[in-house]
C-alpha cells in the first residue's frame, strides 16, 4: 500500500484522492484553510451561506463524464443539483442596443434560439456547433476514453485562436460576439485562447448545465468522505509550509542529478512522509515552498512567465424576503458587442460586463434569499494594495471595494430595475481576497492562460523534473469543474499506469 500525500484540498487534491483511496493507496490531503474544497468552498455571511465561486456545472447530466466519475467513486446519487431550465439555460444581454439572447439547452435548441435572432445565419449556426462537437472529439479525456499512447494530430481548428475560429463559421460581427458569451468562464482573450477550450465549455453547457443545491460544499465532503471510507485522511486548517527535495547523483553513461520529495512540514509543525506527493496548489505557490534548486533555474523561469488568466470582483447579495424571484438560468450582461473578448480593460472602463446567477437552495420556491454577481476584473487594480493582508488593507481599499460596488450594482440595475431596494444586504471580494484565500498568483480565476500562440509555454504537465512529485488542478490542461477532474485522472494514471482508472469509468 503506497503512500500519497496531496498538497491542498482543492477539487483536484480531493478527486485525486478519492481515485487512489478508491484503488488502494494509503491517501492524506492537508489544507491549508479551515474547510476543503478550494472553490467549492461556502462562506456565511448575513446568516446566509454562500458559495465562493459561480457555479453552474456541466458534465453532471445523465451520462456526463464527470457524473461518470461520480458513479465509478460511488457518490453519484448524492450529489445535489438543480438543473437549468431547459428552453433558457442563459439569457444573455447586450447594453449597446439592450438587446436580448436566450441559449437553450441540446444542440438542436442552441441553433433554433439563436436562428429566431439571426434567421440569416442558421444554416452556419449549424456548421459551427457541429464544429464545436467535432473539436471536443479530438480529447479522448473528455468522453472519457482510453488515450493513445503514439503522437496525435490535431485538426487545423484546434490549436486556432477562439475568435477566429468563431468568424471561419459565423458572419454576423454581432452574432460571433453573442456565441462567444462565456468568456468570463474560462477567461476568454482574443487571438490567444485556443479554439479547443472555448469548444469544450461550450459543448458542455450545450449538452446542459447543472446548479449545486443548498451550497458546493456538500460535493467536497463527498469527496472526502470517499478518502476516509477507504482509510484515507483528510486534515484541514494545517497547510504545508515546507517541502523538502533531496536531490542526488545518479552514475551511468550520463551522470545527472535525481531529485524526490523526502518529506512534508505543516504550518503545525508536522511532519509528513511518502511514496508519491501531489500538488493541488499553483505551481508558483509551491516553487516557494521548497529550495530554490528543488528544480532546474529554466523550470522556476518557466512558471513565473506564465501570463495567468484575469481575476473577478464579486458581490454576495442578501435579499429581502418575497422581493427577487429565483432564476433558473444565468443572465450574462456585456456593455458592447466588440468588447466580448476584451473584458478586462482598465479601471475607468470597468466594469465591461458582469455574470449574476440566484443559487438554488433545498426546496427552492419562487423567490431569491441570494444572488451572486461576479465581473472579470484584471489584478492589476489591485496591485497597489497586493503587499497588505485581509482585514488591514487600509480606509482607500474600503472606499474604493464601495465604489467598485456601487458601480456594479447600477448596471445590474439596468437588468432588473428596483433591485437596489431589494437587497438585504451586500459583501463584496475583489482579486486580493481570490489570491490570499485560494492562494493562486495573480487572484487568476482559471490558472494559467493557455495561448494558442505560444501553446507549449502553457500547457503544463502533471510530471515534474521532481521523480515522486505529479501536479494537479487548474493550471495543468483545463480549469473548472469539469477539466480538473479530468486531468486529476491524468494525474492518478501517473502513479496507477495509463488507463488504468479510464477502463473502469
Amino acid at each position: 500500500m503506497k503512500k500519497v500525500i496531496i498538497i491542498g484540498g482543492g477539487l483536484g487534491g480531493l478527486f485525486c484522492g478519492a481515485i487512489l483511496a478508491k484503488e488502494g493507496l494509503q491517501v492524506t490531503v492537508l489544507e491549508k484553510n479551515a474547510t476543503i474544497g478550494g472553490g467549492l468552498q461556502t462562506f456565511i455571511r448575513f446568516g446566509e451561506e454562500f458559495d465562493t465561486g459561480m457555479h453552474v456545472v456541466g458534465g453532471l447530466q445523465p451520462g456526463g463524464n464527470i457524473r461518470r466519475i461520480c458513479r465509478y467513486l460511488g457518490i453519484a446519487d448524492k450529489v445535489r443539483v438543480k438543473d437549468v431550465d431547459p428552453d433558457c439555460a442563459d439569457r444573455l444581454y447586450f447594453a449597446e442596443d439592450q438587446r436580448y439572447y436566450t441559449i437553450a439547452k441540446g444542440r438542436e435548441a442552441y441553433v433554433e434560439t439563436l436562428a429566431k435572432d439571426f434567421p440569416h445565419e442558421r444554416e452556419n449556426l449549424k456548421r459551427y456547433v457541429d464544429a464545436l462537437f467535432e473539436l471536443t472529439e479530438e480529447l479522448d479525456l473528455f468522453y472519457l476514453r482510453p488515450m493513445r499512447q503514439d503522437l496525435y494530430n490535431h485538426s487545423d481548428d484546434f490549436l486556432m485562436a477562439a475568435d477566429d475560429f468563431i468568424a471561419k463559421y459565423i458572419n454576423d460581427r454581432r452574432l460571433r460576439s453573442v456565441v462567444a458569451y462565456m468568456n468570463p468562464l474560462y477567461g476568454g482573450k482574443g487571438g490567444h485562447t485556443p479554439a479547443y477550450v472555448h469548444a469544450v465549455i461550450s459543448v458542455l453547457y450545450i449538452n446542459g448545465a447543472s446548479r449545486f443545491v443548498g451550497g458546493s460544499s456538500h460535493f467536497a465532503e463527498l469527496l472526502a468522505d470517499v478518502i476516509r471510507e477507504y482509510g484515507g485522511e483528510v486534515v484541514a486548517g494545517d497547510g504545508v509550509t515546507w517541502v523538502e527535495v533531496d536531490r542526488s547523483q545518479e552514475s551511468g553513461v550520463r551522470s545527472q542529478e535525481r531529485r524526490r520529495v523526502a518529506y512534508v512540514k505543516t504550518a503545525k509543525g508536522r511532519q509528513y512522509e511518502a511514496d508519491w506527493y501531489i500538488s493541488d496548489i499553483h505551481p508558483c505557490t509551491l516553487l516557494k515552498l521548497m529550495d530554490e534548486k528543488a528544480f532546474p533555474k529554466a523550470f522556476r523561469d518557466r512558471m513565473n512567465e506564465i501570463p495567468n488568466s484575469y481575476s473577478a470582483f464579486s458581490l454576495y447579495i442578501k435579499m429581502k424576503d418575497g422581493c427577487f424571484p429565483y432564476i433558473n438560468y444565468s443572465e450574462y450582461f456585456t456593455q458592447r458587442y466588440d468588447e466580448i473578448w476584451n473584458f478586462c480593460h482598465d479601471e475607468a472602463s470597468w466594469p465591461m460586463g458582469f455574470l449574476l446567477m440566484t443559487p438554488p437552495v433545498e426546496n427552492q420556491g419562487p423567490w431569491s434569499n441570494k444572488v451572486l454577481v461576479t465581473a472579470p476584473m484584471q489584478f492589476d487594480m489591485v496591485r497597489r494594495w497586493e503587499n497588505t493582508t485581509v482585514g488591514r488593507r487600509g480606509e482607500d481599499y474600503e472606499q474604493w471595494k464601495q465604489q467598485r460596488t456601487d458601480e456594479l450594482l447600477a448596471l445590474v440595475e439596468e437588468l432588473h430595475p428596483g433591485f437596489r431596494e431589494a437587497i438585504e444586504a451586500v459583501n463584496a471580494s475583489s482579486p486580493l481576497t481570490i489570491r490570499d484565500f485560494y492562494g493562486v498568483k495573480d487572484g487568476a480565476i482559471c490558472g494559467f492562460s493557455k495561448d494558442c500562440k505560444n501553446i507549449t509555454l502553457s500547457q503544463l504537465p502533471v510530471v515534474t523534473k521532481v521523480s515522486n512529485l505529479l501536479l494537479t488542478g487548474q493550471n495543468n490542461n483545463l480549469h473548472g469543474f469539469c477539466g480538473v477532474p479530468l486531468t486529476a485522472i491524468n494525474t492518478c494514471e501517473a502513479i496507477l499506469g495509463l488507463n488504468k482508472v479510464i477502463e473502469k469509468l
